[in-house]
């Protein structure tokens, strides 16, 4: 009689990782207010602080001594000198919430903040990618859902001259446009250069932080090279002003979406055109294969595979699919080796077992060997 399945572990059962959740949130709303005087602190930043305090006094360790205190901690204090206790494989000690150079949460702490599986809708105001799913299901436009996603991966800023002519641009956005409108917000002085113009990130388009004599981008596939690549110069009095995507669509749209487009680049290669977000993004690539077998892929670009296993889901059945493919950027396998590990070991088995993780590398070199094999069986018929 074969072994009933173990359930993975309940993150939420650790005390240390409710601390953690509560910090991270406390560190965002903090960077929501950095610049403004004299703020009035949340419930969450209030909370958190006293909480920190107290398991620092309980640890026999000097707690912070203010609010400002703890938002200096996130970006000097690595994970391992909080006073939190978390499972070993959740997250690696030397981990930081507050990027040091640019002095912005990471995508580390924005993974904390919100532990659903739709991270930006969970973040951005708790409606505004699903408010678009719905109007665009409604209507029985996926072509306008299309452009929107579109819109975010490959344009995470646009002046305020493009932004008035956008929908002419794309008429797709139509009916869209208001929530489009809602995505972006005025770029902040931290990303103007001295001389008064912002410089946008050749790899992904974001804006760059002057850090120095050079700069820094905050997405993670860019900040691991050291020197990031410069775009394009803006300046802001000759083009109606520099709007950029809230934070939470730059991490977890545009991030992956960059993900998702180099991966259709690379099935194209291989003569696998793939439908983009179908469903009105039931999953994020679809293909076809030679034998008529079709795939279902979803991209997710996420530091923390404990989260991402804890929070998987298995894919919707529309578009219909015969094999489901959760792909990941390789570095982030590079970055942790027990990535999959640390996946499956907190991924629910009845999702594990209908959803394959692999990287990017990974589930090309599937792809290249299951053609190969097509073709092997194609040419002995």
């Amino acid at each position: 009689m074969p072994a009933a399945a173990t359930a993975p572990p309940d993150l939420s059962a650790f005390s240390g990782v409710k601390l953690l959740r509560l910090v991270a949130t406390a560190v965002i709303d903090l960077s929501r207010h950095a610049r403004t005087p004299e703020p009035v602190y949340s419930d969450n930043v209030q909370k958190a602080y006293n909480h920190v305090v107290v398991q620092s006094l309980l640890r026999g360790t000097a707690p912070p001594a203010s609010v400002t205190e703890l938002a200096e901690w996130a970006a000097t204090k690595p994970l391992g000198q909080w006073p939190l206790e978390l499972p070993d494989d959740v997250e690696p000690v030397e981990e930081y919430l507050v990027d040091a150079d640019t002095r912005t949460p990471t995508q580390l702490c924005y993974e904390w903040h919100v532990p659903a599986q739709d991270a930006a809708a969970e973040l951005f105001e708790n409606e505004v990618i699903r408010d678009v799913f719905i109007q665009c299901e409604a209507a029985g436009a996926p072509a306008a859902y299309t452009a929107f996603r579109q819109l975010l991966v490959e344009h995470p800023v646009l002046t305020g001259v493009q932004m008035a002519i956008l929908l002419g641009e794309a008429p797709d956005l139509g009916l869209v446009m208001e929530t489009v409108k809602r995505c972006y917000e005025p770029a902040p002085a931290a990303f103007r250069a001295g001389d008064g113009t912002f410089t946008t990130c050749a790899r992904c388009g974001c804006l760059l932080k002057p850090y120095g004599t050079g700069w820094r981008c905050e997405l993670d596939r860019c900040r691991r090279e050291q020197r990031p690549t410069p775009g394009g110069q803006i300046n802001p009095a000759a083009t109606g002003g520099v709007l950029q995507l809230r934070a939470p669509l730059r991490m977890f749209i545009t991030g992956p979406g960059l993900a998702e487009i180099d991966l259709q680049k690379a099935l194209a290669r291989r003569g696998l055109p793939a439908e983009m977000w179908p469903g009105c993004d039931a999953y994020d690539l679809r293909i076809t294969l030679p034998n008529k077998a079709v795939w279902a892929i979803d991209v997710k670009d996420r530091a923390n595979p404990a989260l991402l296993g804890h929070t998987a889901t298995a894919l919707r059945h529309q578009p219909r699919y015969d094999e489901a493919y959760l792909v990941v950027p390789a570095y982030r396998f590079a970055d942790r080796e027990d990535y999959a590990r640390v996946f499956k070991h907190y991924c629910p088995p009845e999702v594990a077992s209908r959803l394959r993780l692999m990287s990017d590398t990974q589930f090309l070199r599937h792809v290249s060997r299951t053609l190969t094999r097509l073709d092997g069986q194609a040419a002995d018929a």
